[in-house]
């Protein structure tokens, strides 16, 4: 099983030596456009990111977080691919407007352990 991580905040687990003891590779990256790049090359298993609400972006109300763009990426080029997303209890809310649009695998609430995350990643 592959697992991209999209790690941009001290807020998520390090989950790099719970997927190797179940025999997970990860590749972790520090922004959705690299991901989006290596998504396109070779689409994952499973996909973790953190949730960030656009209270104010320049789309003018288009986009509603930080995963957007690359969600529908992934729609094109990965569309079997599980994505958990993690969230702050301020914007749980959200993540909701979210699930609408792209089907996720799990939401997972701060503070989450590095076995919650992997048990989302390799639930069935």
């Amino acid at each position: 099983m592959l697992v991209y991580s999209i790690i941009d905040s001290p807020a998520c687990p390090v989950v790099t030596a719970e997927y190797h003891q179940r025999g997970i590779r990860e590749e972790i990256f520090s922004s959705t456009r690299k991901a989006i790049s290596r998504i396109k090359q070779q689409p994952p298993d499973a996909l973790v990111a953190e949730f960030r609400y656009g209270y104010s972006n320049n789309y003018a109300g288009v986009n509603i977080s930080n995963l957007d763009v690359m969600l529908m990426s992934m729609q094109r080029y990965a569309p079997d691919t599980r994505v958990v997303v993690l969230v702050s209890k301020d914007e749980r809310q959200y993540v909701d407007q979210l699930n609408a649009i792209f089907p996720l695998r799990e939401i997972l609430v701060f503070p989450v352990t590095a076995r919650k995350v992997a048990d989302a990643v390799t639930s069935k």
